[in-house]
């Protein structure tokens, strides 16, 4: 579903109930918590610290501790080739144009990842 701020919105049109949880990797935190019903859950991103209310618990995924993690890294690796996830790409870039992949991010309006390729 696309993102925005009347995402929650858009959701509870599918779901009046409120869906039981949501993974928050747009880092929307409480733009998305009125999409998740009363009790459920959120999957967030870089801490955030809000408190949606309504008993939702909320779940940190803090991505530098992931960084480290070198068997949950490698085991995501092996779903990727074995194409069990789909990471979505906006776009592949050599190595070289680093800095022009932190421009892009910069400006904002990426969906998906920007992969730098160092294979050549």
């Amino acid at each position: 579903m696309r993102r925005g701020d009347d995402v929650a919105d858009r959701i509870r049109e599918l779901h009046p109930e409120g869906v039981d949880g949501v993974a928050d990797g747009a880092l929307l935190n409480e733009r998305i918590a009125p999409a998740v019903r009363d009790g459920g859950g959120m999957v967030v991103l870089r801490g955030w610290d809000g408190d949606p209310g309504r008993g939702i618990k909320v779940h940190k995924v803090l991505v530098i501790l992931s960084a480290k993690d070198t068997a949950a890294l490698d085991w995501l690796r092996q779903q990727a080739e074995a194409k069990a996830v789909t990471p979505r790409v906006a776009r592949v870039l050599p190595a070289e144009q680093a800095a022009e992949a932190h421009r892009l991010l910069e400006a904002g309006g990426i969906r998906g990842r920007l992969v730098l390729d160092f294979s050549s």
